[in-house]
């Protein structure tokens, strides 16, 4: 497909949701406040509200209270909602993108961890996923 002519409107679309997109920024820090999910991801903060409760009744997070923050866990071996990939856990996602810019061997500073995981005990990551 061609790019868009001057003057047409660029197409929208993109290849991951809104709801992967808030898991994956709960993922790089499990203490983030949902007003800067909103600003980094660009929708409101409403939404991700609606994201965070649609995720946490579904399995993928649980919330906890850390002081006065929120504190997020995230459950990696719970598989992709589309009958295509629901045998593959959503840790292999969240690994992909928290995991790209990193050298190997090493875990993203501040992230969750998945119990049993190696590499990210190693790291010193207290979060758990």
């Amino acid at each position: 497909m061609a790019p868009p002519s001057p003057g047409e409107p660029a197409s929208t679309w993109t290849f991951l949701t809104h709801h992967a997109r808030v898991l994956l920024e709960i993922a790089r820090d499990p203490q983030v406040r949902l007003r800067d999910i909103a600003d980094r991801i660009g929708i409101t903060e409403r939404a991700v509200q609606g994201i965070v409760s649609d995720l946490h009744r579904e399995g993928y997070l649980t919330r906890g209270k850390v002081g006065r923050r929120n504190h997020y866990t995230l459950n990696l071996e719970r598989g992709f909602r589309y009958p295509t990939e629901a045998g593959l856990p959503v840790g292999l996602l969240i690994d992909l993108f928290t995991q790209r810019d990193l050298p190997p061997g090493h875990a993203p500073a501040g992230a969750a961890t998945v119990p049993g995981d190696a590499a990210a005990h190693r790291s010193g990551a207290a979060a758990s996923r």
